[in-house]
């Protein structure tokens, strides 16, 4: 275990994949706020992230390095599939119904799972060298606020993960969260994507 940080960087990086490939979990920056990820297959390290959140009965969302990858993930209706062309790279986080066999912890048995897109490449570049996929809850202890920096994502899950990438400060609002059936859109979390706006977001540093 690591209480300390490391610059965001093709090295760090590349030594970050290796830990979530081994099953481990880091910290790393978002377009949004710190995340805690692990290889989203591995109900192991899944565990891992529950038990350093303090997470009980809430689902933990995939970010995906692609729509394409999103879409393996999960199955993505015509209406999903519209909110996510107007909003990835973005804040917008989908809940469809699971395509793949995953850990049943990860969407605790409800059979849906909330992907995303996120709009930062270093975020994108790292999560295509962990395979595409790396879970994306945010990296402190639920019901904390959400880590804007390294340092607040250290203080408080630092001492139940493998490695922590510094990326400096992030906006720190969560994204918006839908869960979309159908036609049908819910909006399960309020966010900087209003639904139906039809804006895209364009990749931050």
């Amino acid at each position: 275990m690591t209480a300390g940080s490391v610059p965001i960087g093709p090295a760090s990086m590349s030594r970050a994949a290796e830990v979530v490939r081994r099953g481990g979990v880091i910290v790393y920056p978002t377009d949004t706020v710190y995340g805690l990820g692990c290889d989203p297959f591995n109900a192991d390290a899944v565990k891992r992230v529950f038990e350093a959140k303090g997470r009980g009965s809430k689902p933990v969302p995939v970010l995906c390095s692609s729509a394409s990858k999103a879409e393996e993930l999960v199955v993505l209706s015509a209406r999903a599939l519209e909110l996510a062309r107007a909003n990835w790279p973005g804040p917008l986080t989908i809940v469809a119904p699971v395509r793949m066999d995953l850990p049943t912890q990860l969407t605790q048995g409800s059979g849906k799972l909330g992907v995303r897109v996120p709009s930062h490449s270093a975020c994108l570049e790292l999560i295509s060298l962990c395979g595409g996929w790396l879970t994306g809850t945010s990296a402190n202890i639920s019901g904390q606020p959400s880590a804007r920096t390294a340092d607040e994502a250290v203080r408080q899950v630092g001492g139940m993960v493998d490695m922590v990438l510094d990326g400096g400060v992030r906006a720190g609002k969560e994204s918006t969260v839908v869960q979309v059936v159908g036609d049908t859109v819910t909006i399960l979390r309020t966010g900087p994507v209003g639904v139906g706006d039809g804006l895209r977001y364009g990749r931050t540093s």
